[in-house]
């Protein structure tokens, strides 16, 4: 079973393959479960999960009785997950943090001050919600997954804001986030193409692989921030030089990479039934992947019009 780099989606999978064992086996009589359910039904259409084909294979649980294979989804009487659903909890997600967004962006145009303290508290929000929803098991609970959407609105409308009128020259405030905007959903469209045609595949070493990189990427992260606490500077990894065009593009390679994991981490979810609230985790995994990608984005402009 290939795990998703992506905590929030991984916690997702592990959650259900400890829900199904509930109950004690009994030789003799094996159902697959959730997930590890074969079905028809892939994340996007005929062709998408091309890369998770064969996830179920080998995955089997045992139950008591001997009842028809069902989806874990039915076998809890409720409705399985869909594309559907998918879809409909992510633009909900995304509303919300668009909403939220514009409003810090116009809030702190009226009033500068408000700039730091809308930073702080979207970013702090939006960690503490996604630690709960991470290591509570509650990234299906709507009220945690529109609350990370909202706290984040903050904190990209505020970046947003800092970004575009503070650290750059030659260019508009609203030129400078619509390119970041239209990146973001072009890497977004384009990683979904790869993986629905299957041009790369999802292998657990693909996996491993990208999760080291991630792994190695905060590293280099957190030595830097050290580093410019000591040095009143931005660090060499953040201060617009060619190292620091280097690293936000290894940072970006990395986000796109990752959506291909969480891809298929949504499609393993339906193909085994999960349950329909299972699509606000999905929802909230590609949201937190999507604004680590706009403000990497973001950023690696900055450098390209920054002011003198």
């Amino acid at each position: 079973m290939r795990e998703s780099s992506n905590p929030v989606l991984r916690n997702l999978m592990r959650g259900g393959r400890q829900k199904q064992q509930v109950g004690g086996p009994q030789a003799g009589y094996q159902q697959p479960g959730y997930p590890g359910q074969q079905g028809q039904q892939n994340f996007g259409g005929a062709g998408f999960g091309s890369g998770a084909a064969g996830m179920a294979q080998g995955m089997q649980f045992q139950q008591p009785y001997q009842t028809p294979q069902q989806p874990y989804a039915q076998q809890q009487g409720v409705r399985s997950i869909t594309i559907d659903d998918v879809v409909q909890k992510t633009a909900m997600t995304l509303g919300v943090l668009i909403v939220f967004a514009v409003a810090s962006y116009f809030a702190i145009g009226q009033n500068l001050a408000l700039a730091n303290p809308l930073l702080i508290a979207g970013a702090i929000g939006g960690l503490v919600l996604v630690m709960v929803a991470t290591f509570a098991r509650k990234s299906d609970n709507p009220g945690i997954v529109l609350g990370y959407a909202a706290f984040e609105g903050l904190f990209v409308g505020a970046i947003s804001y800092v970004f575009a009128n503070f650290m750059v020259s030659g260019v508009s405030a609203g030129a400078l986030i619509a390119q970041a905007v239209l990146g973001t959903v072009g890497v977004f469209i384009g990683m979904l193409v790869v993986y629905k045609t299957g041009a790369i595949r999802v292998t657990p070493r693909f996996t491993r692989m990208l999760f080291a990189a991630m792994i190695g990427v905060v590293v280099l992260a957190l030595g830097n921030l050290v580093m410019s606490l000591f040095t009143h500077g931005a660090g060499p990894l953040r201060d617009g030089g060619p190292i620091a065009i280097i690293f936000s593009l290894v940072c970006i390679g990395i986000a796109a990479f990752s959506f291909l994991i969480d891809f298929d981490q949504a499609d393993q979810l339906i193909r085994a039934g999960a349950p329909a609230k299972a699509a606000w985790g999905v929802a909230l995994g590609l949201t937190v992947t999507l604004v680590w990608l706009y403000v990497e984005i973001l950023r690696l402009l900055s450098y390209f019009y920054r002011s003198n």
